[in-house]
């Protein structure tokens, strides 16, 4: 076959593809696919396997600290959940890495190597239990409302993932708000700690969909995951959904929310609000952030230490 004939196929290839997700069709693992749509799978799928396994870390922090046993157990529960469904969504990676004869490990070795991101909130400290509360909320808020955005999405494997995902994330978000519920009605003093845990989040949480445009950082795959159909919204409407959810319901607990030009413009039916710091984003997911190195040298020993387990299971399926 000539280069030209090759050329011809792969375009033909192309149009039914795109065809087949225009139409709603679920694109499956052995599926011809375009290398910009599993390329942007893969950094999407590992990126959010990897951000729920290391975000189990600030809660697993938690787990002999919490106040009570029962706080002990939910917390402890929601921890598991997370390493679960990081390990659902590294299975679905592991599918797409094949052509490379790629696998589990080389993505954990690109997230040591810090060619791999997790999420920007998951390298903040928790320092306190209303920290743990506010991870629990309007952190897995936030990813609720990101991943119930790609709950149809046209790789199939992916999003039949998110269907068991997203319905475990929202009793985790009934968790955290139990526990902010609880020190809102609490003590002046952990009223004072709820309000200094916003305060300590909240640039954080803006930052947690990402910038509007890749002009604001240099970089965003938004452009081609809503080409693909992989996800509708926008980074900015994401956010602007986040806002509308949970700014009421923040407002309504009597905490300030640290933001003086926060508004709804009634006339563009947006909100208006202080642009977080996009420079510093960009120092966090580079491993720059406050508790980056501490919790990926964690997973690090962990994974060393853990080796006999994944050689043993290797050795008993050859």
């Amino acid at each position: 076959m000539s280069v030209l004939e090759r050329e011809l196929n792969e375009h033909e290839k192309l149009e039914q593809f795109i065809a087949r997700i225009e139409a709603g069709d679920k694109i499956e693992a052995d599926d011809w696919m375009p290398e910009e749509y599993r390329m942007a799978l893969i950094k999407l799928i590992s990126m959010h396997g990897i951000s729920e396994i290391m975000g189990a870390l600030p809660e697993k922090e938690w787990v002999p600290k919490a106040p009570s046993l029962r706080r002990k157990l939910g917390i402890m529960a929601k921890v598991q959940d997370e390493m679960g469904h990081g390990q659902l969504l590294l299975r679905v990676a592991e599918d797409l890495l094949k052509p490379y004869r790629k696998d589990r490990g080389d993505l954990m070795m690109d997230l040591f190597s810090g060619k791999l991101k997790f999420h920007n909130v998951f390298h903040m400290p928790a320092k306190t239990w209303a920290d743990a509360g506010v991870i629990g909320w309007l952190v897995d808020g936030a990813a609720i409302i990101t991943q119930t955005n790609m709950l149809n999405a046209s790789y199939g494997p992916y999003s039949r993932a998110l269907h068991r995902i997203c319905a475990e994330e929202v009793f985790h978000a009934h968790h955290g708000e139990s526990i902010i519920m609880a020190l809102a009605e609490g003590t002046e003093e952990q009223k004072q700690m709820l309000q200094e845990s916003l305060n300590g989040w909240w640039e954080a949480l803006l930052m947690f969909f990402g910038p509007a445009s890749s002009t604001t950082t240099g970089s965003s795959k938004q452009d081609v995951t809503i080409k693909y159909k992989i996800r509708t919204s926008t980074n900015e409407e994401l956010r602007q959904s986040f806002f509308t959810k949970y700014i009421p319901r923040i407002l309504s607990l009597g905490l300030t929310i640290p933001d003086p030009t926060l508004r709804f413009d009634e006339e563009q039916k947006v909100w208006i609000y202080q642009q977080p710091d996009w420079t510093k984003f960009k120092q966090i997911i580079t491993n720059n952030g406050p508790r980056s190195q501490a919790r990926l040298n964690l997973r690090r020993v962990s994974y060393e230490n853990n080796a006999w387990v994944r050689d043993a299971l290797s050795a008993a399926s050859n």
